[in-house]
């Protein structure tokens, strides 16, 4: 791997694709940065009512009324509806840190290769630089004919050719995730039942000793090996709800085998 700079002032010939609900927090803030970068913005917004649809238009952005189909589906889909061929891949509440927009001017969109950007995530007011949070490198800048999103129901990932290049940008892809910390247990609970759902499509089972061992391990990875306690009160939060996430996700496993055999 390696890393790409510059700051030549033009945007770039790609398309900004974004999924969104309820997005009014963050979405004016990302819009305001991808206007520096991207010739064309697509935002699929699945029935916001909080204002969102509003800051879209200001922005001049193109707004699609998309029902949600899956975070793959609907990505896949907006990168259909894309007029150039390389695809900017950002969430809602993403916002380019100017480091990393002189770093996207300057990409030579080379085939065969994507560009990384380096996530940095905010946790109730303080950056989470461990807790596995970070360096967290994202793929977000790809030709949508050598790569789409595998369909996956929650943490959606890329498939990416074998031997493609990636390529580091400089700079931070700023994520302001939660408004707040009952927003972060409403996403743990979000996800613990996306994970349940997928490994019940999988036809996957839960095992009793991986129900009752995996929450502690996850906890001792995020608190001590991947240092969460050096991110103090935010740190202990996270570790912890990690913990209880995959508890619920195997809860919500079981119950949903259970309820498939009308016991």
């Amino acid at each position: 791997m390696e890393y790409q700079r510059s700051e030549i002032p033009e945007k770039l010939p790609v398309t900004a694709v974004i999924i969104c609900h309820n997005a009014a927090r963050t979405i004016g803030r990302c819009l305001e940065t991808l206007a520096k970068v991207a010739e064309e913005v697509i935002v699929l917004d699945s029935d916001s009512d909080d204002g969102t649809k509003e800051i879209c238009l200001e922005y001049g952005v193109k707004l699609v009324n998309q029902p949600f189909l899956g975070y793959s589906a609907t990505k896949n889909l907006g990168n259909e509806m894309a007029r150039h061929d390389w695809i900017l891949s950002i969430d809602a509440d993403e916002v380019l840190s100017d480091e990393l927009i002189a770093s996207l001017r300057n990409v030579s969109l080379s085939p065969g290769t994507v560009y990384a950007l380096d996530r940095l995530t905010e946790f109730c007011g303080r950056w989470i630089y461990h807790c596995g949070w970070y360096p967290e490198w994202k793929v977000r800048l790809f030709n949508r004919k050598e790569v789409f999103w595998k369909d996956e129901l929650v943490h959606e990932t890329l498939h990416i050719p074998e031997h493609t290049k990636v390529v580091r940008l400089r700079g931070k892809l700023l994520h302001y995730s939660f408004a707040d910390e009952q927003d972060h247990l409403k996403r743990m609970e979000k996800y613990a039942r996306l994970g349940a759902e997928e490994l019940f499509r999988k036809g996957r089972r839960t095992p009793l000793w991986k129900k009752y061992l995996s929450p502690p391990a996850r906890f001792i990875r995020t608190y001590f090996l991947k240092l969460g306690l050096l991110d103090g009160k935010a740190g202990w939060i996270i570790s912890k709800r990690n913990a209880w996430m995959v508890w619920k996700r195997y809860q919500l496993l079981d119950e949903m085998w259970e309820g498939s055999t009308g016991q």
